[in-house]
């Protein structure tokens, strides 16, 4: 079964988010690498006139134009081991927590005959949960890698984590998703 490694969000932004889970994710993007599957890569940011109001953008009502990324910005930039990591893979630029809307994801993955996504990155309960549902939703069978996602609490994570192990994919830790995909 053909599968890809998709890493939500590792941007400047989510640093804080991340010290437990970028290893994971850096030893995941190697280990695809090395056996010759491909990797995804996302980046979250709103333009200047969807930081500008009205705001159209749902995120940006949520979250206002202080919470929310501006893309070109320092905050948007990917954190340097993943630019490092991200070097010569496809970076689906997005706008809202599931990575398929707005994005030519769907597309790129039928393209490569991927049947399987497994996801890691953050935050785990909104865009990475968001976009692995969507990811079932569409007809892929789809892996969330618990040790290798990060957010803003532990509840949090678990919270996104169960509610996906429940009705959506099988929630694994990184050395179990290691020994499977070969």
């Amino acid at each position: 079964m053909k599968a890809v490694l998709l890493i939500i969000d590792m941007q400047v932004f989510f640093t804080s988010m991340t010290h437990d889970c970028l290893p994971n994710v850096l030893k995941l993007a190697s280990h695809f690498k090395a056996h010759s599957y491909p990797r995804i890569f996302t980046q979250h940011g709103h333009t200047k006139e969807e930081l500008t109001p009205p705001f159209k953008n749902q995120l940006v009502k949520r979250w206002g134009p202080s919470g929310s990324i501006a893309r070109g910005s320092e905050d948007w930039h990917l954190m340097p081991d993943i630019a490092k990591a991200s070097e010569g893979c496809p970076i689906i630029h997005k706008n809202t927590y599931d990575a398929f809307i707005n994005t030519n994801l769907a597309d790129t993955l039928k393209e490569l005959g991927v049947e399987r996504v497994v996801i890691c990155g953050v935050m785990t309960d909104c865009c990475v949960d968001t976009t692995a549902r969507s990811a079932f939703n569409r007809g892929f069978e789809t892996w969330l890698v618990k040790d290798a996602c990060g957010t803003a609490t532990k509840k949090q994570h678990e919270a996104g984590l169960t509610g996906f192990g429940y009705a959506f994919g099988e929630v694994l830790k990184t050395s179990r998703v290691l020994e499977k995909i070969r």
